[in-house]
């Protein structure tokens, strides 16, 4: 009886539950409720099976996986959720798909286990990165994620439950084992087949972002200093020294725009209030470069002004209007730059060629002091070597007795036998006894030096010199002296007034003055010597009359910069493009100019430029013409130019040349001069001498 009881039973559970299970009617309208009710007369009959009769487990009927069962030849995986296709499912939320992958693909066999865990990895990643992404959209710290996803709740249930159930079992033999993983390589392939779609495509993406964080991650710790670095420097925000003082400057423009506008005149209360505010921003601002410069209070006044333009803003909306203003405004200002560069240039020049204070006195206390001698004290000692070729001769031509002074002691302080120097200077008649003064209280030693007066060459005069009687001409003194031809002439720089003084124009005329002489090394007065010069004597100048350094580049102080090339005269006989060069520091051949009647040369030359066509005024357009193809380029060390115009002369320039020329006009003598080049000249001046102090002439 028992027996029969129990084989009814059996018969009950194996033929029911099929037909409950795949009865269309039921299927379709109870999904869910039959696989719940067939995987528990399944797990039912396991129980009978194992328990009621032990003996049946060793039989070959009851080898299947109780979570498999065969239905057509087919195998059909035992879920929770219905095997439907991907299409079929819509998502909830990204993460759904990468979970359900994990479900397919957790149970593989151990050729896949690798590449499973590693899914289930990445899929907890994923999970937590999610979690933390709709915490932070909600705005609230109680909000989860996972409790409002219910198709997320009972796939982590199920997987959770399958998992148990799998490790539940307790196979009673090898064959068993071996039973259950061919079955389970069955179920895989099922699961695969029809997660297909869905799950590998969610698996290669995994697989891809993880490759991709993890070579972001080994590059991150190969480069986290740098980039450590970089973000340091990212973060450090650039403070400007001068932003407020730009934004009151501004602030001070657009006020201006509204004072003339007719909305804003029509509004009195709005005018006033402006012009307050424009007047303590113009208050605070003064003469402030840098925040650091402004008054306290700078920063109520910027707000005030502010709410006053936002006022204004309000009450003229009209863009076109302020445009049209502000155009007007920078017209207006560039014509007023235009005039300003112009006056500064002009007042540049003025003090470049105005004696100071100091320089005018300097010459009256010691002309006060020469005259105040005995006749016999007047003379130099070493008289008879000015006259001997053997020894290093040099001409110097100024009226500027500090300058002279620094040129000699420069020159003397490197000399490496300063008794083989001798210094032949030249000026006019007013710093005559002054020059001499000078250098009879301040002996250079051993080296020899000879003071002339320009008035005691009688032969230069103007029946001699084209240049002096151009110079006594009317049209020369009407272009100098007549105010209302300043507007007319373009450059005022060939106004100079020096160009005048004949004292300019001595170094045409050497081998007069220095008769017996065969070379001398030509100085300007605005020059520093800081080494050695005696081997200048020493250049072969190969039959060139001058040796001199070059000063043009690719596109500048070439001879087109000097001559009207437009003048027939000059294009058919000079290159536009050939190289100009330096008055300052040049070394003459005298015998060779006397050979090639140099001086010839250039009296033709400027009685051809009696009208001023073919250069103006100046020494260096008659030089280049002078000395066309008579030039032996020197080495660039031996001259260094531009320390007075130029802020950007080389360091390195500068101090492995033998010479450095302030050429241009701020002068180290000057107050304008470039305070960073005026040291090498002032370290030759003794300031600490009595004739300095008087006058006042200070560092």
């Amino acid at each position: 009886m028992k027996l029969r009881n129990s084989v009814v039973l059996l018969l009950l559970v194996t033929v029911l539950a099929p037909i409950v299970l795949y009865t269309d009617r039921l299927g379709t309208s109870f999904k869910i409720s039959s696989h719940l009710i067939g995987m528990f007369c399944l797990i039912l009959f396991h129980f009978l099976v194992f328990n009621l009769y032990p003996n049946f487990a060793a039989r070959n009927e009851f080898i299947e996986d109780v979570s498999t069962f065969t239905l057509g030849g087919d195998v059909m995986p035992l879920n929770l959720l219905p095997q439907e296709p991907s299409t079929t499912l819509k998502e909830p939320l990204g993460i759904v798909y990468q979970e359900n992958s994990s479900l397919s693909l957790s149970d593989s066999d151990a050729s896949t286990g690798n590449k499973s865990r590693k899914i289930r990895q990445l899929t907890q990643e994923s999970r937590e990165q999610q979690t933390t992404i709709l915490s932070a959209s909600s705005g609230t710290g109680d909000h989860h994620p996972e409790e409002e996803n219910p198709i997320r709740q009972v796939t982590e249930q199920g997987h959770e439950a399958n998992s148990s159930e799998i490790t539940s079992q307790k196979p009673g033999s090898a064959a068993q084992r071996k039973s259950r993983e061919q079955q389970n390589d069955k179920e895989n392939k099922g699961k695969l087949a029809v997660s297909k779609d869905t799950s590998n495509n969610v698996a290669g993406n995994l697989e891809i972002k993880h490759e991709k964080q993890a070579a972001k991650a080994s590059i991150k710790v190969g480069t986290e200093e740098p980039t450590k670095t970089e973000v340091e420097k990212q973060n450090v925000q650039v403070v400007i020294p001068d932003a407020r003082v730009r934004h009151l400057k501004d602030q001070l423009i657009r006020g201006r725009v509204y004072l003339p506008l007719s909305a804003t005149r029509n509004n009195p209360h709005f005018i006033r209030e402006l012009r307050l505010r424009l007047k303590e921003v113009q208050r605070a601002l003064g003469d402030a470069t840098k925040d650091s410069e402004l008054p306290k209070n700078s920063y109520e006044k910027l707000k005030a002004m502010e709410q006053t333009l936002a006022k204004g803003k309000q009450i003229q909306d009209d863009c076109t209007t302020v445009i049209k203003k502000l155009r007007a405004m920078l017209h207006s200002t560039e014509e007023q730059l235009r005039v300003n560069k112009k006056q500064t240039l002009f007042l540049t020049h003025l003090t470049a060629k105005t004696m100071s204070k100091g320089l005018h006195c300097l010459p009256l206390r010691l002309s006060t002091e020469y005259f105040s001698l005995n006749s016999s004290e007047w003379e130099f000692p070493n008289q008879e070597k000015l006259e001997d070729p053997k020894l290093y001769h040099y001409a110097l031509f100024t009226d500027n007795i500090l300058a002279a002074a620094v040129v000699v002691n420069s020159t003397i302080f490197h000399a490496k036998d300063p008794s083989h120097h001798v210094f032949h200077i030249v000026t006019d008649r007013l710093n005559y006894a002054a020059m001499r003064m000078w250098f009879l209280a301040n002996p250079p030693g051993k080296t020899t030096i000879q003071i002339q007066n320009i008035e005691e060459f009688t032969w230069l005069n103007s029946s001699y010199s084209p240049v002096l009687k151009q110079l006594a001409s009317p049209a020369m003194i009407d272009y100098y002296f007549k105010t209302r031809r300043a507007d007319s002439d373009s450059n005022v720089k060939f106004r100079n007034p020096k160009y005048l003084s004949i004292m300019n124009h001595l170094r045409f005329y050497l081998p007069n003055i220095f008769p017996k002489l065969n070379k001398v090394l030509f100085l300007d007065d605005d020059i520093v010597v800081q080494k050695d010069l005696s081997g200048l004597w020493h250049i072969d100048l190969k039959g060139k009359v001058i040796g001199s350094v070059e000063t043009c580049g690719e596109s500048f102080h070439r001879f087109d910069r000097y001559l009207n090339f437009s003048n027939p005269l000059i294009s058919k006989t000079f290159d536009p493009h050939a190289c100009g060069w330096a008055f300052g520091m040049n070394i003459f051949d005298l015998e060779e100019w006397r050979r090639q009647n140099i001086t010839e040369v250039y009296h033709s030359w400027q009685n051809l430029n009696h009208d001023r066509q073919l250069w103006k005024l100046g020494t260096l357009p008659p030089g280049l013409i002078t000395f066309w193809n008579r030039i032996y380029s020197l080495d660039k060390s031996w001259h260094v130019l531009g320390l007075g115009y130029n802020p950007n002369v080389s360091q390195k320039e500068i101090e492995r040349a033998a010479v450095i020329h302030y050429n241009g006009n701020l002068k180290p003598w000057l107050e304008i001069g470039i305070p960073k080049y005026r040291s090498y000249w002032a370290k030759f001046v003794d300031y600490d001498h009595v004739y300095l102090r008087e006058c006042n002439i200070n560092p």
